[in-house]
Protein backbone atom coordinates (compact mmCIF):
# COMPACT_ATOMS: atom_id res chain seq x y z
CA UNK A 1 0.00 0.00 0.00
CA UNK A 2 3.10 2.22 -0.15
CA UNK A 3 2.69 5.62 1.46
CA UNK A 4 -0.67 4.54 2.89
CA UNK A 5 0.97 1.67 4.75
CA UNK A 6 3.87 3.79 6.04
CA UNK A 7 1.78 6.72 7.19
CA UNK A 8 -0.92 4.43 8.60
CA UNK A 9 1.65 2.42 10.55
CA UNK A 10 3.19 5.55 12.04
CA UNK A 11 -0.22 7.00 12.76
CA UNK A 12 -1.39 3.77 14.38
CA UNK A 13 1.68 3.65 16.62
CA UNK A 14 0.96 7.21 17.73
CA UNK A 15 -2.69 6.33 18.27
CA UNK A 16 -1.82 3.42 20.52
CA UNK A 17 0.67 5.44 22.53
CA UNK A 18 -2.10 7.97 23.00
CA UNK A 19 -4.54 5.19 23.81
CA UNK A 20 -2.20 3.87 26.51
CA UNK A 21 -1.91 7.34 28.03
CA UNK A 22 -5.66 7.77 27.74
CA UNK A 23 -6.29 4.38 29.33
CA UNK A 24 -4.12 5.18 32.34
CA UNK A 25 -5.69 8.62 32.59
CA UNK A 26 -9.30 7.53 32.25
CA UNK A 27 -9.19 4.23 34.12
CA UNK A 28 -6.98 5.25 37.05
CA UNK A 29 -7.02 9.05 37.34
CA UNK A 30 -10.41 10.17 36.08
CA UNK A 31 -12.36 7.35 37.76
CA UNK A 32 -10.54 7.99 41.03
CA UNK A 33 -10.66 11.76 41.30
CA UNK A 34 -13.78 12.71 39.32
CA UNK A 35 -17.33 11.73 40.13
CA UNK A 36 -19.42 10.01 37.47
CA UNK A 37 -21.40 13.26 37.18
CA UNK A 38 -18.24 15.28 36.46
CA UNK A 39 -17.12 12.69 33.91
CA UNK A 40 -20.53 12.96 32.28
CA UNK A 41 -20.20 16.75 32.22
CA UNK A 42 -16.92 16.71 30.29
CA UNK A 43 -18.23 14.12 27.84
CA UNK A 44 -21.46 15.98 27.13
CA UNK A 45 -19.63 19.31 26.78
CA UNK A 46 -17.19 17.87 24.26
CA UNK A 47 -19.82 15.98 22.27
CA UNK A 48 -22.13 19.01 22.21
CA UNK A 49 -19.29 21.25 21.01
CA UNK A 50 -18.38 18.73 18.32
CA UNK A 51 -22.00 18.40 17.29
CA UNK A 52 -22.61 22.12 16.81
CA UNK A 53 -19.20 22.30 15.16
CA UNK A 54 -20.52 20.12 12.34
CA UNK A 55 -22.94 22.93 11.52
CA UNK A 56 -20.33 25.65 11.83
CA UNK A 57 -17.68 24.05 9.63
CA UNK A 58 -20.15 23.90 6.70
CA UNK A 59 -18.76 20.58 5.48
CA UNK A 60 -15.29 21.96 4.72
CA UNK A 61 -13.27 19.07 6.16
CA UNK A 62 -15.03 16.53 3.93
CA UNK A 63 -15.35 18.62 0.77
CA UNK A 64 -11.68 19.57 1.06
CA UNK A 65 -10.67 15.95 0.55
CA UNK A 66 -12.74 15.69 -2.63
CA UNK A 67 -11.66 18.96 -4.25
CA UNK A 68 -8.06 19.34 -3.11
CA UNK A 69 -6.75 17.31 -6.11
CA UNK A 70 -8.33 19.94 -8.39
CA UNK A 71 -6.56 22.79 -6.56
CA UNK A 72 -3.20 21.13 -6.05
CA UNK A 73 -0.32 22.93 -7.73
CA UNK A 74 3.43 22.39 -8.01
CA UNK A 75 4.28 25.72 -6.34
CA UNK A 76 2.64 24.55 -3.09
CA UNK A 77 0.19 27.46 -2.98
CA UNK A 78 -2.58 25.18 -4.26
CA UNK A 79 -4.46 28.16 -5.72
CA UNK A 80 -5.21 29.54 -2.25
CA UNK A 81 -6.93 26.39 -1.01
CA UNK A 82 -5.87 27.07 2.58
CA UNK A 83 -7.67 30.42 2.46
CA UNK A 84 -10.97 28.69 1.75
CA UNK A 85 -10.38 26.15 4.50
CA UNK A 86 -9.90 29.02 6.94
CA UNK A 87 -12.75 31.24 5.81
CA UNK A 88 -15.58 28.74 5.36
CA UNK A 89 -15.66 27.64 9.04
CA UNK A 90 -15.31 31.25 10.15
CA UNK A 91 -18.39 32.18 8.14
CA UNK A 92 -20.14 29.14 9.59
CA UNK A 93 -19.31 30.18 13.15
CA UNK A 94 -20.68 33.67 12.52
CA UNK A 95 -23.88 32.24 11.02
CA UNK A 96 -24.33 29.88 13.95
CA UNK A 97 -23.68 32.50 16.64
CA UNK A 98 -27.24 33.94 16.76
CA UNK A 99 -28.74 30.44 16.96
CA UNK A 100 -26.50 29.64 19.91
CA UNK A 101 -28.27 32.32 21.91
CA UNK A 102 -31.76 31.76 20.53
CA UNK A 103 -31.73 28.03 21.28
CA UNK A 104 -30.21 28.34 24.74
CA UNK A 105 -33.52 28.25 26.61
CA UNK A 106 -34.79 25.26 24.64
CA UNK A 107 -31.59 23.27 25.16
CA UNK A 108 -31.27 24.16 28.82
CA UNK A 109 -34.91 23.23 29.50
CA UNK A 110 -34.25 19.80 28.01
CA UNK A 111 -31.25 19.14 30.27
CA UNK A 112 -32.00 21.06 33.46
CA UNK A 113 -34.06 18.40 35.27
CA UNK A 114 -31.45 15.63 35.28
CA UNK A 115 -28.28 17.42 34.13
CA UNK A 116 -28.31 20.87 35.72
CA UNK A 117 -24.50 20.94 35.85
CA UNK A 118 -24.38 20.99 32.05
CA UNK A 119 -26.76 23.96 32.04
CA UNK A 120 -24.42 25.82 34.42
CA UNK A 121 -21.54 25.54 31.92
CA UNK A 122 -23.52 25.94 28.71
CA UNK A 123 -21.64 29.13 27.74
CA UNK A 124 -18.37 27.20 27.47
CA UNK A 125 -19.69 25.39 24.41
CA UNK A 126 -18.93 28.32 22.10
CA UNK A 127 -15.14 28.58 22.64
CA UNK A 128 -14.81 24.80 22.80
CA UNK A 129 -16.71 24.49 19.53
CA UNK A 130 -14.40 27.04 17.86
CA UNK A 131 -11.26 25.22 19.03
CA UNK A 132 -12.57 21.80 17.97
CA UNK A 133 -13.61 23.04 14.52
CA UNK A 134 -10.24 24.58 13.66
CA UNK A 135 -8.34 21.71 15.24
CA UNK A 136 -10.09 19.52 12.66
CA UNK A 137 -9.50 22.00 9.83
CA UNK A 138 -5.74 22.14 10.37
CA UNK A 139 -5.58 18.38 10.84
CA UNK A 140 -7.44 17.80 7.57
CA UNK A 141 -5.08 20.13 5.69
CA UNK A 142 -2.10 18.20 7.02
CA UNK A 143 -3.76 14.94 5.91
CA UNK A 144 -4.19 16.37 2.41
CA UNK A 145 -0.44 16.97 2.36
CA UNK A 146 0.03 13.32 3.39
CA UNK A 147 1.33 14.32 6.82
CA UNK A 148 -0.86 12.66 9.44
CA UNK A 149 1.65 11.79 12.16
CA UNK A 150 2.28 15.12 13.93
CA UNK A 151 -1.41 16.12 14.01
CA UNK A 152 -2.10 12.72 15.52
CA UNK A 153 0.62 13.27 18.11
CA UNK A 154 -1.14 16.50 19.03
CA UNK A 155 -4.63 14.95 19.13
CA UNK A 156 -3.79 11.61 20.72
CA UNK A 157 -0.84 12.44 23.00
CA UNK A 158 -0.49 16.18 23.66
CA UNK A 159 -4.18 16.71 24.44
CA UNK A 160 -4.25 13.72 26.79
CA UNK A 161 -1.13 14.80 28.67
CA UNK A 162 -2.47 18.32 29.11
CA UNK A 163 -5.81 16.95 30.30
CA UNK A 164 -4.01 14.85 32.91
CA UNK A 165 -2.49 18.05 34.26
CA UNK A 166 -5.96 19.62 34.47
CA UNK A 167 -7.38 16.52 36.18
CA UNK A 168 -4.62 16.51 38.80
CA UNK A 169 -4.93 20.23 39.48
CA UNK A 170 -8.60 19.68 40.16
CA UNK A 171 -8.00 16.50 42.16
CA UNK A 172 -5.61 18.27 44.54
CA UNK A 173 -7.92 21.29 44.87
CA UNK A 174 -5.59 23.74 43.11
CA UNK A 175 -8.55 24.77 40.95
CA UNK A 176 -12.30 24.55 41.51
CA UNK A 177 -14.89 23.09 39.12
CA UNK A 178 -15.07 26.30 37.08
CA UNK A 179 -11.29 26.32 36.78
CA UNK A 180 -11.42 22.67 35.75
CA UNK A 181 -13.88 23.37 32.92
CA UNK A 182 -11.81 26.40 31.87
CA UNK A 183 -8.66 24.29 31.74
CA UNK A 184 -10.46 21.53 29.87
CA UNK A 185 -11.55 23.96 27.15
CA UNK A 186 -8.14 25.68 27.04
CA UNK A 187 -6.40 22.38 26.28
CA UNK A 188 -8.18 22.22 22.92
CA UNK A 189 -7.21 25.81 22.22
CA UNK A 190 -3.55 24.93 22.76
CA UNK A 191 -3.89 21.87 20.52
CA UNK A 192 -5.48 23.99 17.79
CA UNK A 193 -2.54 26.42 17.86
CA UNK A 194 -0.02 23.57 17.76
CA UNK A 195 -1.68 22.19 14.64
CA UNK A 196 -1.69 25.62 13.03
CA UNK A 197 2.05 26.10 13.61
CA UNK A 198 2.79 22.65 12.19
CA UNK A 199 0.73 23.28 9.06
CA UNK A 200 2.50 26.63 8.68
CA UNK A 201 5.80 24.78 8.65
CA UNK A 202 4.98 22.04 6.13
CA UNK A 203 2.84 23.89 3.59
CA UNK A 204 1.62 27.19 2.27
CA UNK A 205 -0.78 28.85 4.70
CA UNK A 206 -1.13 32.12 2.88
CA UNK A 207 -4.50 33.82 3.05
CA UNK A 208 -4.11 34.96 -0.54
CA UNK A 209 -6.55 33.25 -2.83
CA UNK A 210 -6.78 32.73 -6.57
CA UNK A 211 -10.40 33.62 -7.27
CA UNK A 212 -9.87 33.33 -11.02
CA UNK A 213 -9.10 29.61 -10.65
CA UNK A 214 -12.63 28.82 -9.48
CA UNK A 215 -14.73 28.96 -12.61
CA UNK A 216 -18.51 28.83 -12.68
CA UNK A 217 -18.72 25.05 -13.11
CA UNK A 218 -16.23 24.32 -10.33
CA UNK A 219 -17.99 26.74 -7.98
CA UNK A 220 -21.34 25.11 -8.69
CA UNK A 221 -19.88 21.65 -8.16
CA UNK A 222 -18.28 22.67 -4.85
CA UNK A 223 -21.42 24.34 -3.50
CA UNK A 224 -23.69 21.48 -4.55
CA UNK A 225 -21.39 18.81 -3.14
CA UNK A 226 -20.78 20.69 0.11
CA UNK A 227 -24.49 21.29 0.69
CA UNK A 228 -25.40 17.64 0.29
CA UNK A 229 -22.39 16.41 2.22
CA UNK A 230 -22.95 18.86 5.05
CA UNK A 231 -26.43 17.44 5.56
CA UNK A 232 -24.89 13.99 5.63
CA UNK A 233 -22.23 14.99 8.15
CA UNK A 234 -24.84 16.61 10.37
CA UNK A 235 -26.93 13.46 10.22
CA UNK A 236 -23.90 11.36 11.09
CA UNK A 237 -23.18 13.64 14.00
CA UNK A 238 -26.73 13.23 15.27
CA UNK A 239 -26.62 9.45 15.04
CA UNK A 240 -23.25 9.18 16.78
CA UNK A 241 -24.07 11.56 19.64
CA UNK A 242 -27.80 11.30 20.24
CA UNK A 243 -27.29 8.45 22.70
CA UNK A 244 -25.10 10.42 25.12
CA UNK A 245 -27.41 13.46 24.91
CA UNK A 246 -30.52 11.38 25.63
CA UNK A 247 -28.81 9.43 28.43
CA UNK A 248 -27.74 12.71 30.01
CA UNK A 249 -31.14 14.39 29.65
CA UNK A 250 -33.32 11.42 30.62
CA UNK A 251 -31.12 9.53 33.10
CA UNK A 252 -28.72 12.21 34.35
CA UNK A 253 -25.01 13.05 34.14
CA UNK A 254 -24.19 10.21 36.55
CA UNK A 255 -25.35 7.64 34.00
CA UNK A 256 -23.74 9.68 31.23
CA UNK A 257 -20.46 9.29 33.12
CA UNK A 258 -20.86 5.51 33.41
CA UNK A 259 -21.81 5.34 29.73
CA UNK A 260 -18.76 7.44 28.86
CA UNK A 261 -16.33 5.14 30.67
CA UNK A 262 -17.77 2.13 28.86
CA UNK A 263 -17.68 4.05 25.59
CA UNK A 264 -14.04 4.96 26.15
CA UNK A 265 -13.09 1.31 26.60
CA UNK A 266 -14.66 0.57 23.23
CA UNK A 267 -13.03 3.58 21.55
CA UNK A 268 -9.71 1.76 21.52
CA UNK A 269 -11.16 -0.70 18.99
CA UNK A 270 -11.31 1.71 16.05
CA UNK A 271 -8.01 3.48 16.69
CA UNK A 272 -6.39 1.90 13.59
CA UNK A 273 -9.23 3.15 11.39
CA UNK A 274 -8.38 6.76 12.21
CA UNK A 275 -4.97 6.43 10.56
CA UNK A 276 -6.01 4.12 7.74
CA UNK A 277 -9.09 6.16 6.80
CA UNK A 278 -7.28 9.49 7.09
CA UNK A 279 -4.55 8.49 4.66
CA UNK A 280 -6.73 6.29 2.39
CA UNK A 281 -9.51 8.83 1.82
CA UNK A 282 -7.48 11.15 -0.46
CA UNK A 283 -6.33 8.12 -2.47
CA UNK A 284 -9.92 6.93 -2.85
CA UNK A 285 -11.02 10.42 -3.89
CA UNK A 286 -8.30 10.53 -6.54
CA UNK A 287 -9.22 7.07 -7.87
CA UNK A 288 -12.93 7.85 -8.13
CA UNK A 289 -12.23 11.22 -9.71
CA UNK A 290 -10.29 9.37 -12.42
CA UNK A 291 -13.06 6.79 -12.81
CA UNK A 292 -10.81 3.97 -11.59
CA UNK A 293 -13.47 1.93 -9.78
CA UNK A 294 -11.39 -1.24 -9.69
CA UNK A 295 -8.57 0.58 -7.94
CA UNK A 296 -11.02 2.07 -5.44
CA UNK A 297 -12.58 -1.35 -4.81
CA UNK A 298 -9.18 -2.95 -4.21
CA UNK A 299 -8.47 -0.23 -1.68
CA UNK A 300 -11.87 -0.86 -0.06
CA UNK A 301 -11.10 -4.58 0.36
CA UNK A 302 -7.71 -3.92 1.92
CA UNK A 303 -8.98 -1.23 4.26
CA UNK A 304 -11.97 -3.35 5.34
CA UNK A 305 -9.93 -6.50 5.99
CA UNK A 306 -7.16 -4.81 7.95
CA UNK A 307 -9.56 -2.76 10.04
CA UNK A 308 -11.63 -5.84 10.87
CA UNK A 309 -8.48 -7.82 11.65
CA UNK A 310 -7.02 -5.31 14.07
CA UNK A 311 -10.33 -4.15 15.51
CA UNK A 312 -11.59 -7.72 15.91
CA UNK A 313 -8.56 -8.77 17.93
CA UNK A 314 -8.75 -5.68 20.12
CA UNK A 315 -12.44 -6.25 20.82
CA UNK A 316 -11.78 -9.91 21.62
CA UNK A 317 -9.02 -9.04 24.11
CA UNK A 318 -11.19 -6.32 25.65
CA UNK A 319 -14.22 -8.56 26.09
CA UNK A 320 -12.40 -11.57 27.56
CA UNK A 321 -10.90 -9.20 30.15
CA UNK A 322 -13.94 -7.03 30.83
CA UNK A 323 -14.58 -8.34 34.36
CA UNK A 324 -10.89 -8.03 35.21
CA UNK A 325 -10.90 -4.40 34.09
CA UNK A 326 -13.84 -3.49 36.30
CA UNK A 327 -12.19 -5.33 39.20
CA UNK A 328 -9.03 -3.24 38.79
CA UNK A 329 -10.22 0.32 38.13
CA UNK A 330 -11.24 2.66 40.99
CA UNK A 331 -14.97 2.56 41.73
CA UNK A 332 -15.31 -0.43 39.41
CA UNK A 333 -18.52 -1.51 41.13
CA UNK A 334 -20.16 1.70 39.89
CA UNK A 335 -18.85 1.54 36.33
CA UNK A 336 -19.54 -2.19 35.97
CA UNK A 337 -23.10 -1.21 35.17
CA UNK A 338 -21.78 -0.33 31.72
CA UNK A 339 -20.47 -3.84 30.96
CA UNK A 340 -23.04 -4.64 28.27
CA UNK A 341 -22.63 -1.18 26.81
CA UNK A 342 -19.07 -2.26 26.01
CA UNK A 343 -20.34 -5.37 24.23
CA UNK A 344 -23.06 -3.77 22.10
CA UNK A 345 -21.07 -0.66 21.21
CA UNK A 346 -18.05 -2.85 20.49
CA UNK A 347 -19.99 -4.89 17.94
CA UNK A 348 -21.25 -1.72 16.29
CA UNK A 349 -17.69 -0.38 16.06
CA UNK A 350 -16.55 -3.56 14.30
CA UNK A 351 -19.34 -3.18 11.74
CA UNK A 352 -18.36 0.44 11.15
CA UNK A 353 -14.68 -0.47 10.81
CA UNK A 354 -15.44 -3.17 8.26
CA UNK A 355 -18.04 -1.37 6.14
CA UNK A 356 -17.52 2.29 7.01
CA UNK A 357 -15.07 3.02 4.19
CA UNK A 358 -17.87 2.25 1.76
CA UNK A 359 -19.57 5.49 2.74
CA UNK A 360 -16.30 7.26 1.99
CA UNK A 361 -16.42 5.86 -1.54
CA UNK A 362 -19.98 7.08 -2.04
CA UNK A 363 -19.11 10.50 -0.62
CA UNK A 364 -16.28 10.99 -3.09
CA UNK A 365 -18.15 9.63 -6.11
CA UNK A 366 -20.71 11.33 -8.35
CA UNK A 367 -23.40 9.61 -6.30
CA UNK A 368 -22.62 11.61 -3.17
CA UNK A 369 -26.16 13.06 -3.16
CA UNK A 370 -27.43 9.66 -2.04
CA UNK A 371 -25.93 10.56 1.30
CA UNK A 372 -28.85 12.96 1.81
CA UNK A 373 -31.46 10.21 1.68
CA UNK A 374 -29.23 7.93 3.67
CA UNK A 375 -28.86 10.57 6.38
CA UNK A 376 -32.60 11.04 6.83
CA UNK A 377 -33.01 7.27 7.05
CA UNK A 378 -30.32 6.79 9.71
CA UNK A 379 -31.39 9.79 11.76
CA UNK A 380 -34.98 8.54 11.90
CA UNK A 381 -33.88 5.07 13.02
CA UNK A 382 -31.54 6.53 15.65
CA UNK A 383 -34.21 8.73 17.19
CA UNK A 384 -36.85 5.99 17.23
CA UNK A 385 -34.62 3.27 18.69
CA UNK A 386 -33.20 5.52 21.41
CA UNK A 387 -36.62 6.82 22.42
CA UNK A 388 -37.89 3.25 22.55
CA UNK A 389 -35.03 1.51 24.38
CA UNK A 390 -33.50 4.06 26.80
CA UNK A 391 -36.63 4.32 29.02
CA UNK A 392 -36.86 0.52 29.13
CA UNK A 393 -33.22 -0.62 29.41
CA UNK A 394 -31.34 2.52 30.47
CA UNK A 395 -27.76 2.85 29.24
CA UNK A 396 -27.81 -0.70 27.83
CA UNK A 397 -30.84 0.37 25.79
CA UNK A 398 -28.85 3.25 24.31
CA UNK A 399 -26.09 0.82 23.32
CA UNK A 400 -28.55 -1.65 21.76
CA UNK A 401 -30.15 1.23 19.85
CA UNK A 402 -26.72 2.13 18.48
CA UNK A 403 -26.10 -1.46 17.39
CA UNK A 404 -29.51 -1.79 15.71
CA UNK A 405 -29.01 1.48 13.86
CA UNK A 406 -25.54 0.39 12.80
CA UNK A 407 -26.69 -2.97 11.44
CA UNK A 408 -29.63 -1.56 9.48
CA UNK A 409 -27.83 1.50 8.13
CA UNK A 410 -24.69 -0.32 7.03
CA UNK A 411 -26.70 -3.05 5.32
CA UNK A 412 -28.44 -0.38 3.24
CA UNK A 413 -25.17 1.47 2.74
CA UNK A 414 -23.35 -1.61 1.46
CA UNK A 415 -26.13 -2.30 -1.03
CA UNK A 416 -25.75 1.26 -2.27
CA UNK A 417 -21.95 0.97 -2.52
CA UNK A 418 -22.23 -2.26 -4.48
CA UNK A 419 -24.86 -0.96 -6.90
CA UNK A 420 -23.34 2.48 -7.56
CA UNK A 421 -19.54 2.06 -7.39
CA UNK A 422 -19.21 -1.74 -7.53
CA UNK A 423 -17.64 -1.75 -4.08
CA UNK A 424 -17.42 -5.08 -2.26
CA UNK A 425 -15.31 -5.49 0.90
CA UNK A 426 -15.78 -9.25 1.20
CA UNK A 427 -13.07 -11.78 0.37
CA UNK A 428 -12.59 -15.38 1.46
CA UNK A 429 -10.18 -14.09 4.10
CA UNK A 430 -13.00 -12.09 5.65
CA UNK A 431 -14.87 -15.25 6.60
CA UNK A 432 -11.67 -16.99 7.69
CA UNK A 433 -10.99 -14.09 10.03
CA UNK A 434 -14.47 -14.15 11.56
CA UNK A 435 -14.18 -17.92 12.13
CA UNK A 436 -10.76 -17.45 13.74
CA UNK A 437 -12.09 -14.84 16.17
CA UNK A 438 -14.96 -17.14 17.19
CA UNK A 439 -12.58 -20.07 17.73
CA UNK A 440 -10.25 -17.93 19.84
CA UNK A 441 -13.16 -16.86 22.03
CA UNK A 442 -14.03 -20.52 22.45
CA UNK A 443 -10.47 -21.22 23.59
CA UNK A 444 -10.77 -18.40 26.11
CA UNK A 445 -13.89 -19.97 27.59
CA UNK A 446 -11.90 -23.14 28.27
CA UNK A 447 -9.13 -21.32 30.16
CA UNK A 448 -9.36 -21.57 33.97
CA UNK A 449 -10.26 -18.43 35.94
CA UNK A 450 -7.58 -17.04 38.27
CA UNK A 451 -8.55 -15.05 41.36
CA UNK A 452 -6.02 -12.24 40.79
CA UNK A 453 -7.49 -10.02 38.00
CA UNK A 454 -4.05 -8.75 36.92
CA UNK A 455 -2.58 -12.24 36.52
CA UNK A 456 -5.75 -13.60 34.95
CA UNK A 457 -5.84 -10.82 32.38
CA UNK A 458 -2.16 -11.10 31.48
CA UNK A 459 -2.03 -14.87 31.00
CA UNK A 460 -5.37 -14.95 29.16
CA UNK A 461 -4.30 -12.15 26.81
CA UNK A 462 -0.88 -13.68 26.08
CA UNK A 463 -2.35 -17.07 25.17
CA UNK A 464 -5.03 -15.64 22.86
CA UNK A 465 -2.63 -13.17 21.21
CA UNK A 466 0.01 -15.85 20.64
CA UNK A 467 -2.46 -18.30 19.13
CA UNK A 468 -4.12 -15.58 17.05
CA UNK A 469 -0.84 -14.14 15.81
CA UNK A 470 0.45 -17.54 14.71
CA UNK A 471 -2.85 -18.31 12.96
CA UNK A 472 -2.87 -14.98 11.08
CA UNK A 473 0.75 -15.39 9.98
CA UNK A 474 0.58 -18.96 8.69
CA UNK A 475 -2.89 -18.63 7.16
CA UNK A 476 -1.73 -15.49 5.33
CA UNK A 477 -4.97 -13.70 6.12
CA UNK A 478 -3.12 -10.48 5.33
CA UNK A 479 -0.30 -10.55 2.79
CA UNK A 480 0.85 -7.15 4.03
CA UNK A 481 1.16 -8.30 7.65
CA UNK A 482 2.83 -11.59 6.70
CA UNK A 483 5.36 -9.78 4.50
CA UNK A 484 6.01 -7.20 7.21
CA UNK A 485 6.72 -9.96 9.75
CA UNK A 486 9.03 -11.69 7.26
CA UNK A 487 10.96 -8.47 6.73
CA UNK A 488 11.32 -7.95 10.48
CA UNK A 489 12.49 -11.54 10.95
CA UNK A 490 15.08 -11.12 8.19
CA UNK A 491 16.42 -8.00 9.87
CA UNK A 492 16.63 -9.83 13.21
CA UNK A 493 18.48 -12.75 11.61
CA UNK A 494 21.00 -10.44 9.97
Amino acid sequence: MGIIARQSLKGTIVNYIGAFIGFISTMFIVTRFLSSEEIGLTRVLFEAATFIGTFAQLGITSSAIRFFPSFKSKDGNNHGFFFYMMMVPLVGCLIFLPFFGLLQDVICDYFKENSSLFVDYYDWLLPLMFFVVYLGVFETYANLLMRIVIPKVIREIVIRLLLIVVYLLYAFHVINLTGFVTGYVAVYGVAMLCNFFYVSKIGSVTLKHDSSFINKDLRKDILKYTLFLMIGVIGGSITSRLDIFMVSAELGLNYAGIYSIAFYMVAIIDIPSRSITAISSPVAADALRAGEFERANDLYKKVALHQLLIGGFIFLILWINIDNIFAIIPQGDIYKEGKWVVFYIGLSRLIIMFLGFGYTLISFSKYYYWGLYFTFFITLITILTNQWLIPILGISGAAIATLLTCVISHAVQQWLVFVKVKGNPYTKNTFKLILLLILLYGVNCLLPQVDNPWFDGIYRTLIICLMGGIAVYFSRLSEEITNLVNQVLKIKVK
